[in-house]
């Protein structure tokens, strides 16, 4: 997925969840749309870079939309992170129709928004087909939360939505069909994820109840390109590690 030009400027303060005041590199100080629910816990740091785009639709409120930010590492690195959690869906998207994704390979027919009837309703993100009957159906949850550990974890606060879609997705595992967790991981200082159980133990609970029912929870690494020093666009990368027994510092090992 290609950005459009990317703007670069300095996080002042997030705040009413979609607004992010910023000061960009001219020296003006704009409001950007935030679009991320969540409590960007970790991404939402005052004094970092982030890279806006901008938008020249007169029915928009807001010019501006704030894409990226960089975090410092530990290691004295940057990594870029997407607070976009729009984004998401449509990196997954290119990799599935490219066929990018080894488990999910040769599914070539695919829906969007596939709403699912039955105990728990809700909507996945993607049904997948191959003409013959084969069936997957997709959730993906992007993934930001790097801890001080080094570690990701998801999600980044109590997630009643994302609980649900477990039980949808062991549903249909328990029907016979193929239900696939994929996590998104769009930060590049994250190289394994686990479930968040300092966060929210009850999704971090569903998710080890849900794998063991034939849940299959994969994750793959985002990787960004940059022209000349700037953000330019974003595909999904190699698998990451999923480990579901392992806890954030402080927290008891629990067995799966």
């Amino acid at each position: 997925m290609r950005y459009p030009a990317l703007v670069p400027g300095t996080l002042l303060r997030r705040y009413k969840r979609f607004l992010a005041d910023v000061r960009l590199d001219d020296g003006r100080e704009v409001v950007a749309h935030c679009p991320n629910t969540g409590s960007m816990r970790a991404v939402n740091v005052p004094g970092c870079r982030v890279w806006l785009s901008p938008s020249d639709d007169p029915r928009r409120k807001l010019a501006w939309t704030w894409e990226l930010i960089e975090l410092p590492q530990p290691e004295g690195t940057l990594a870029l992170a997407s607070v976009h959690t729009g984004r998401a869906n449509r990196i997954v998207e290119e990799a599935l129709v490219a066929g990018g994704i080894e488990e999910l390979a040769g599914l070539g027919t695919l829906r969007r928004e596939v709403r699912v009837e039955g105990a728990h309703r809700a909507r996945l993100d993607f049904r997948l087909g191959d003409g013959d009957g084969a069936v997957a159906h997709v959730e993906v949850k992007q993934v930001t939360l790097r801890e001080t550990d080094g570690h990701g974890y998801f999600p980044d606060a109590v997630s009643e939505r994302g609980r649900r879609h477990l039980e949808v997705l062991a549903g249909l595992a328990a029907a016979g069909q193929r239900a696939v967790l994929l996590f998104c991981v769009a930060h590049e200082g994250i190289g394994s994820v686990a479930p968040a159980t300092h966060l929210d133990p009850a999704y971090a609970e569903a998710l080890r109840r849900v794998a063991a029912r034939g849940v299959e929870v994969l994750a793959r690494a985002c990787r960004f390109a940059r022209e000349d020093g700037r953000p330019c666009a974003v595909t999904l990368g190699e698998a990451l590690p999923v480990d579901l027994a392992r806890a954030c510092p402080g927290e008891p090992q629990r067995s799966i």
